[in-house]
C-alpha cells in the first residue's frame, strides 16, 4: 500500500482547518471510499489518512502520547484496542443513540463494543482460509477446511500467510488458533504449518494478491479478503474453520485528539446507514454491525449474527501477551521459515521413503522411530504458556532482557530443526537401504 499523496499536517492545523487525522491498517480500497464518503456528507470537513500496520499504529500513538497527531484509531484487531484502553491512550466517547440502534450488545458470545464506552465495533470480522480455485485444479489439490488441513504434506510449499507482528488481523488468526487449540498444540500446528509456507509476506495485503495471481494456492486471511476477491468475480473460495473467532473491528477517539469533533463526526459515519450501508460494496464485502441491513446484503456476504463461532475469543488474554505472541513466532518461524521449511521438507520425502519400503515388505521399525523423533524437533515448543506469562512483562519494559529472550528462543528453533533435518535424512537412508 501507498501512501503517495496522503497529506501529513501538524496537529494544530488539523484543528484549525477542519480536518480529522485517521490512523488505520484498513486497505486503500476501504479507507479511500469512507474519505469520500465522510467528506461528502460533512461540507467542510477532510480525512487525512494515516496508513500503518496495526502494531506500528499503535507504536505511533503511544510515542506521541503528550502531543497526539492523529484523532481517531481505526482497524480489525480488537486486541489492539484493549492495549489502547489498558495504557490510557483513547478517550471515552459515546455516539447518539440513532447510531447505535439495531446493533445488539454481542456477536458470536463477544461483546460488539466496549462497556465503557471507550471504542466501538462498526463491522464484523471472522478468520480463515482463502484459496485459488484454478491453481488447486492445476495442481490437483483438495480444498481445506480446517486449520489442521494446513499441516498436510499435500499442501507443503502450497501456502502463504504474514507474520503476525505485520498484521494485526494475523495477529488475532495466531490467537484464534492458540486459544481453540490450547497454547501447547496450538504453537505445534503454527510451526508445523510455518514450515509448509510458500512465503511469509512482508503486510496481510500480500497474501490476497498472491492468491488471486495464481503465486500461491492457499492463503491465511481475515475474511474480507476472501469474501472482497469473490465479490470481484476472482476465482476465489473462502472459508471459515469450525474452530475460528467471529469478533468486532474497532474504532476509537485517541486521548488529547488534536480534532475531538472532527473524531466524533468520523465514528457517527462509521455507524450510520451510509456509512454501514458502505460496507456491502463488492470492494470491501466487510459485515455490518447494524443486522437490520442484512437483508439487504448481496449474494455471497454472510450474516456473523446467525454463526456459531468455535472459539469464544478472549481479548483480555490475547492483550496481555500481545507482544510476546508476536516476538516467538518471528523467532521460530518468521526468522527461521528456511531451516524451518528445510526439515519438514526433509520429513515429508522420509515418510513417502519408509512408506514405499513397507509396501515392499521391508523392517522400518528403526525408521519410523527416527521420523518420530525428527516431527518431535521440527514443531518443539520451548515456551510454555506460563513461561510467555512470566517473560510478558519483563520484555516489555526491558529491552536487554527482551533481546537476550529472543536470541535463547530463536537459537533453541535452530537448533532444533538442525537435529530435525538430520533425523529426517537419516530416516530416508535407512528406508532406502533396506
Amino acid at each position: 500500500m501507498s501512501a503517495a499523496g496522503l497529506v501529513f499536517l501538524p496537529a494544530r492545523t488539523f484543528a484549525q482547518s477542519q480536518q480529522v487525522a485517521v490512523i488505520t491498517s484498513f486497505p486503500k480500497e476501504l479507507f479511500d471510499a469512507y474519505k469520500a464518503a465522510f467528506e461528502k456528507a460533512n461540507p467542510g470537513w477532510t480525512v487525512a489518512v494515516v496508513p500503518k500496520p496495526t502494531s506500528a499504529a499503535i507504536t505511533h500513538v503511544r510515542e506521541r502520547a503528550a502531543r497526539p497527531d492523529v484523532d481517531v484509531f481505526w482497524a480489525s484487531a480488537v486486541d489492539a484496542f484493549f492495549f489502547l484502553k489498558a495504557n490510557n491512550l483513547i478517550e471515552r466517547y459515546v455516539p447518539p443513540a440513532e447510531f447505535r440502534r439495531g446493533v445488539p450488545d454481542k456477536v458470536a458470545g463477544f461483546p460488539i463494543n466496549d462497556p465503557d464506552g471507550f471504542f466501538h465495533g462498526f463491522a464484523v470480522s471472522g478468520y480463515g482460509i482463502m484459496w485459488n480455485k484454478t491453481y488447486l485444479a492445476r495442481n490437483r489439490l483438495p480444498a481445506p477446511k480446517e486449520w489442521d488441513d494446513l499441516i498436510k504434506p499435500v499442501y507443503f510449499g502450497h501456502l502463504v500467510i504474514t507474520a503476525p507482528s505485520r498484521s494485526g488481523t494475523t495477529h488475532l488468526t495466531v490467537e484464534t488458533i492458540l486459544q481453540g487449540y490450547g497454547w501447547q498444540k496450538g504453537w505445534e500446528l503454527l510451526i508445523q504449518m510455518g514450515g509448509s509456507m510458500g512465503a511469509i509476506t512482508e503486510r496481510s495485503f500480500g497474501v490476497p494478491e498472491a492468491v488471486i495471481a495464481g503465486h500461491y494456492g492457499i492463503g491465511v486471511v481475515i475474511d474480507f479478503f476472501g469474501l472482497s476477491a469473490i465479490a470481484s468475480g476472482q476465482p476465489i473460495d473462502f472459508v471459515y474453520p469450525s474452530l475460528t473467532s467471529v469478533v468486532p473491528a474497532n474504532v476509537a477517539m485517541i486521548k488529547g485528539a488534536p480534532n475531538p469533533e472532527g473524531a466524533r463526526r468520523f465514528i457517527n459515519f462509521l455507524l450510520s446507514d451510509e456509512g454501514q450501508r458502505l460496507l456491502f460494496k463488492p470492494d470491501i464485502a466487510r459485515l455490518p454491525v447494524r443486522t437490520t441491513l442484512y437483508a439487504e446484503a448481496p449474494k455471497g456476504i454472510p450474516n456473523p449474527f446467525k454463526m456459531q463461532a468455535g472459539v469464544q475469543f478472549d481479548a483480555d488474554l490475547s492483550a496481555g501477551r500481545y507482544n510476546v505472541t508476536n516476538r516467538m513466532y518471528d523467532q521460530v518461524i518468521t526468522f527461521r521459515h528456511a531451516d524451518l521449511r528445510k526439515a519438514w521438507e526433509a520429513i515429508y520425502r522420509a515418510e513417502r521413503a519408509v512408506e514405499a519400503a513397507r509396501s515392499a515388505g521391508r523392517d522400518v521399525v528403526e525408521a519410523e522411530r527416527l521420523l518420530i523423533q525428527a516431527r518431535a524437533s521440527a514443531r518443539y515448543v520451548h515456551v510454555s504458556e506460563k513461561m510467555a506469562a512470566e517473560v510478558s512483562g519483563g520484555m516489555d519494559r526491558d529491552a536487554a532482557y527482551r533481546s537476550a529472550k529472543e536470541r535463547e528462543w530463536g537459537e533453541v528453533a535452530r537448533t532444533s530443526y538442525a537435529r530435525a533435518l538430520a533425523l529426517a535424512n537419516q530416516a530416508e537412508d535407512l528406508a532406502r537401504r533396506r
